[in-house]
């Protein structure tokens, strides 16, 4: 029997290595730090931080806040369609690459897939 992952189906968390934080206006910052001999001397010698602040907008901000570790990408589709509406257009193609583009900067992770 041949079985295909079905994308929808995984369920994201945030990277436990990546720590964030709520501002006063609900938007999530996601906190990266900058490890390494080479990133050590560019702090060193080009003052260069330690830490970079990733500011999401709006949507990636809510999409965030619904990764519980038990909610799949597919039902994260329906509240933000029920959040935003027509402005989160095309909605599956757009939020699976969101996913995507997260889980190769390594701010999310995978908990498990769940076939449904």
């Amino acid at each position: 029997m041949n079985s295909t992952k079905n994308y929808l189906d995984y369920i994201p968390v945030c990277a436990p290595d990546h720590h964030f934080f709520i501002d006063k206006n609900g938007i999530i910052i996601i906190c990266e730090e900058h490890k390494g001999f080479y990133a050590w001397i560019a702090q060193k010698l080009y003052k260069r931080p330690r830490f970079s602040k990733i500011k999401l907008d709006e949507l990636g901000s809510f999409i965030w806040k619904q990764m519980d570790g038990k909610r799949t990408i597919y039902e994260i589709s329906f509240l933000v369609k029920e959040q935003f509406g027509d402005k989160a257009e095309p909605l599956l193609p757009r939020l699976t690459q969101y996913f995507q583009l997260l889980y190769r900067n390594h701010f999310i992770d995978y908990v498990h897939e769940r076939f449904i």
